[in-house]
């Protein structure tokens, strides 16, 4: 549904706001996972087109913060401009929220509506995990951040706890539009963020493909832009060539992952190691339930891998 079609809740509901909302596993799975986690509860789906004008996100928060059955959401795309547009109607936001200006989490206790930045926990266990697996990364890559919205703030964020050699020796972030780019740089700025960054507007694929081909071998190349998901294609032409011996990660698991598809034709010549964004969703999503239902959710060990075969399954 979109914000025109809101309507109270007749029964306690958790929202998911995105631009395909009804496409996303997450509608099959939740209902599985609330059963699993003891909450019986329902998810709708509130869509709207990336960069909505202020007076959507308004009206979206204004529904939640008012209507008594409805507990909260899960925001994906949207998470810096619904907080730009609606900051006034949320009575606390988490210390991540305030220092990268986004919500991905709304949520309600002891009668306040609060907004959560929780990016940083679902990239940073994701790149972790990753990376434990036969010591992918090492010698400190360079990285490349082709998008830079919430979810690439959020990850450059957690490269400043990493202490070994999956550190990145330089980041390198892309992006089409100006404004981002400087977002991303106060937020940077503001915590006085010690790893080596470059920030490139990229107006054209073509010039992503110029960004990429400049890593040196062992790099790591990341879509965080939402294409192929929020909307048809890749950042990168076919004609890209990726770094020997890299490691590929597209933040997206469904729509037509073009970016992926790119690098798989370049798997064995190159020695790719190519991940999609399924752990990605998969700790996103619960990191956000935990916080909405006020329940513990282990992000590893047997429950968590219960609630994993149990998506997995469905997906």
């Amino acid at each position: 549904m979109n914000c025109n079609e809101l309507s109270p809740a007749r029964i306690p509901t958790f929202y998911f706001v995105g631009v395909s909302t009804a496409q996303s596993s997450i509608m099959k799975i939740f209902p599985a996972w609330a059963k699993q986690l003891g909450i019986s509860q329902t998810i709708k789906g509130i869509d709207c087109r990336p960069s909505s004008d202020p007076e959507v996100y308004r009206k979206i928060v204004t529904f939640l913060r008012k209507d008594k059955l409805s507990l909260g959401s899960l925001v994906t795309t949207h998470k810096l401009d619904l907080l730009e547009a609606a900051r006034d109607l949320f009575d606390w936001l988490d210390p991540f929220a305030l220092q990268l200006a986004e919500v991905s989490s709304i949520s309600k206790r002891d009668g306040l509506l609060r907004g959560h930045a929780t990016d940083h926990i679902a990239s940073g266990l994701s790149f972790d995990a990753m990376t434990k697996v036969g010591c992918v990364v090492a010698n400190n890559p360079e990285v490349c951040i082709l998008g830079a919205g919430g979810s690439a703030i959020a990850l450059t964020i957690h490269f400043c706890n990493i202490d070994n050699s999956s550190c990145p020796s330089k980041i390198f972030v892309t992006d089409n539009n100006e404004k981002r780019l400087k977002h991303m740089g106060k937020v940077h700025k503001r915590m006085k963020y010690q790893i080596p960054i470059e920030y490139i507007l990229c107006r054209t694929a073509k010039n992503n493909n110029n960004a990429v081909e400049k890593l040196r071998e062992g790099a790591i190349v990341i879509n965080a832009t939402g294409l192929g998901k929020d909307a048809p294609g890749s950042p990168l032409t076919d004609a890209v060539v990726f770094p020997d011996n890299g490691l590929v990660w597209d933040f997206n698991y469904r729509g037509d992952l073009i970016f992926l598809d790119q690098a798989k034709s370049q798997q064995e010549s190159k020695n790719l190691t190519i991940h999609d964004g399924w752990n990605y969703f998969i700790h996103g999503w619960l990191s956000v339930i935990s916080e909405v239902f006020n329940v513990i959710i282990p992000s590893e060990g047997p429950e968590f891998l219960k609630l994993s075969d149990i998506a997995a399954n469905i997906r």
